[in-house]
């Protein structure tokens, strides 16, 4: 007899969204991913998208759904309100708010706030990620790297405080819209690349010469002691190295729990070795996935 679904996991992020249909043990029955990300249904809808890829993945009609990321944003399909820190992992599947227009039982998981003047931040979607990964007890230090990098301290299971690094982001606004769009040839190069370990080390011994770092990527070519086919490299190296020295000095810990997947994963496992760390690695699509499973059987289980 086929294994009964249980309920529809969804990861929606502000471009792209990922749903699984998973049976009451967590196995993967079904999955389906499309660009319907927050920013395309604000304007085209959030249901459609939903039935659209819960259909496409075997769900049935009425399948309960626990969603994480941007469709719970303020002026996205319901506002899930922030949890502030300190925000224990096990009270993030009971904060989940119930979308009231929707036809099925559908629940959005909150974000969570840091309501500190000297160091305001918030997260929406990582917290889900970190109730996969970190026990109900567990210390931690977590890096969780893309495009805004989350540094994340854990105490008894419980969110102390974090960090945010718009690493990701600064890359491709400098590769993009400064004159280092010249330096660049390639985005991709290998850990162990020498531009990338020797930028890597000079901004972690001191990350706050970074910023007047960043033209040297340009100069070293002009100078002729780098080439073009270089320069991601280099400037991945200052950027990175400022992230990690800043966020050793802000978070420090021994052993990092890495979650991220690809390239970036064993970009930051070497980075993060390089500076002295010692790293658990923990896919990221597996740890969101399994953060929602178990907000879903704390719900409906």
């Amino acid at each position: 007899m086929p294994t009964e679904p249980f309920s529809a996991l969804v990861d929606w992020g502000t471009s792209r969204i990922r749903l699984w249909v998973v049976a009451r043990d967590g196995a993967i029955l079904g999955e389906s991913r499309g660009e319907e990300g927050m920013r395309y249904c604000v304007e085209h809808g959030f249901a459609q998208a939903l039935a659209k890829h819960l259909a496409a993945a075997g769900g049935r009609a009425g399948l309960p759904a626990m969603i994480c990321g941007m469709a719970g944003a303020r002026r996205a399909w319901r506002e899930a309100a922030y949890l502030d820190t300190p925000a224990a992992l096990t009270r993030v599947p009971h904060e989940a708010v119930r979308v009231e227009d929707a036809n099925d039982d559908v629940r959005i998981l909150p974000g969570v706030a840091q309501r500190d003047a000297r160091a305001p931040n918030v997260m929406r979607g990582e917290e889900t990620q970190l109730l996969g990964v970190v026990g109900a007890t567990d210390d931690a230090v977590v890096c969780m790297p893309g495009t805004h990098c989350k540094w994340v301290e854990v105490e008894a299971g419980v969110i102390c405080r974090f960090s945010t690094f718009m690493t990701g982001e600064t890359f491709e606004a400098l590769t993009r819209h400064t004159i280092l769009a010249q330096s660049v040839k390639t985005a991709s190069f290998a850990p162990d690349h020498r531009a990338f370990a020797r930028a890597f080390a000079l901004s972690l011994a001191d990350p706050a010469t970074a910023v007047a770092r960043i033209f040297e990527a340009r100069a070293a070519q002009l100078l002729g002691f780098e080439t073009p086919e270089d320069g991601a490299a280099h400037l991945s190296g200052l950027l990175i190295g400022a992230e990690v020295g800043a966020a050793q000095r802000l978070h420090a810990g021994g052993i990092v729990t890495l979650v991220a997947s690809g390239s970036i994963a064993s970009l930051y496992r070497a980075a993060l070795e390089a500076s002295g760390a010692v790293v658990r690695l923990v896919d990221a699509e597996e740890a969101v996935r399994r953060g929602l499973f178990i907000a879903a059987s704390a719900i409906w289980g």
